[in-house]
């Protein structure tokens, strides 16, 4: 399939996205809207689970794109991020030269070190020439590397180009479509941050959650997942360690549906917390008489609108 051109308007993102079962509201479609035609990096900073990383997979895959992702980590390098050469090839060609006694050390060496050794990772395929157009780049939870690789992205992130010293500079003659996440657990350091646009991505509405899950658990009934969206509503209002996200509302969903639930009761409810809490200190402060509480308020706003 030839690629698709660039949303040429916010609501042309919003229908894109929705085409992607993505269901975003006005200001991150702006956002995503801005990146796109000023060619920069979008920052998108939330809670984990609340769909950041779900907008590149979509954007990828909307425009027919290819999808280059960063898994971030501490201990990430340049061999895992952006290059490495190929050893086992160069030792490879070192002992063929030896036995046919072909080519002087300095032709050789300067063959070993050239693009034909060279291991791409994830940054340097990204500046590469694709024929499906520039890819989606997902630099995915970037606040979990150290400090000095983020401090190494600002010169791809600024230029759009990685200097290998054996090679030089390798400039993207089209910039990729950046998308950089992280879930706060630390800092990102003002000089990144200048390059990009930035948009905090908060947990959804209530009315947006019921959106989203009719689109992503389209079996639900929908009493159940209004008292599922309303439950969680009330939940994020309570101190826990780890509130849940979209993807937790949609993971608990789709389990109520596996035991052929309907409605909501104390019982399922307590038996299913693990899908919902991954934290024992949460499960033990809501299991009970707190989720018996909640699920009473929420049975009575239902009964109030009627529902």
């Amino acid at each position: 399939m030839p690629m698709s051109s660039l949303p040429a308007s916010i609501d042309a993102v919003e229908a894109l996205l929705n085409q992607g079962d993505y269901v975003a509201d006005r200001p991150l479609a702006t956002a995503l809207y801005l990146a796109l035609k000023m060619g920069r990096p979008l920052f998108l900073e939330g809670e984990a689970g609340v769909g950041k990383t779900e907008i590149a997979k979509v954007l990828a895959a909307t425009l027919n794109r290819n999808l280059l992702r960063l898994q971030c980590y501490e201990g990430l390098d340049l061999a895992s991020a952006v290059y490495e050469w190929n050893y086992p090839r160069q030792m490879l060609e070192i002992r063929l030269a030896e036995a046919t006694g072909e080519g002087d050390k300095g032709s050789l060496s300067r063959d070993l070190f050239s693009p034909d050794f060279l291991i791409e990772r994830p940054l340097l395929q990204a500046l590469k020439p694709d024929p499906l157009g520039p890819p989606v780049l997902l630099i995915d939870e970037l606040d979990r590397t150290d400090e000095p690789f983020e401090a190494y992205l600002l010169e791809v992130l600024s230029d759009y180009q990685i200097t290998i010293p054996e090679i030089g500079p390798i400039k993207a003659a089209e910039p990729p479509i950046v998308i950089i996440t992280s879930n706060r657990t630390r800092e990102i350091h003002d000089a990144l941050k200048r390059r990009c646009l930035y948009y905090w991505v908060d947990y959804p509405s209530a009315e947006r959650e019921l959106a989203i899950l009719n689109r992503k658990v389209s079996g639900a009934p929908e009493r159940l997942s209004r008292e599922i969206v309303a439950f969680i509503q009330y939940l994020r209002q309570t101190e826990l360690f780890k509130l849940p996200g979209v993807a937790e509302t949609i993971d608990w969903t789709r389990a109520l549906v596996f035991l052929d639930k309907v409605a909501l009761d104390p019982e399922t409810i307590d038996n299913t917390l693990g899908v919902l809490l991954k934290y024992q200190d949460d499960i033990a402060k809501i299991k009970g008489s707190e989720a018996a509480a909640i699920l009473r308020k929420v049975q009575q706003d239902m009964a109030a609108l009627g529902v």
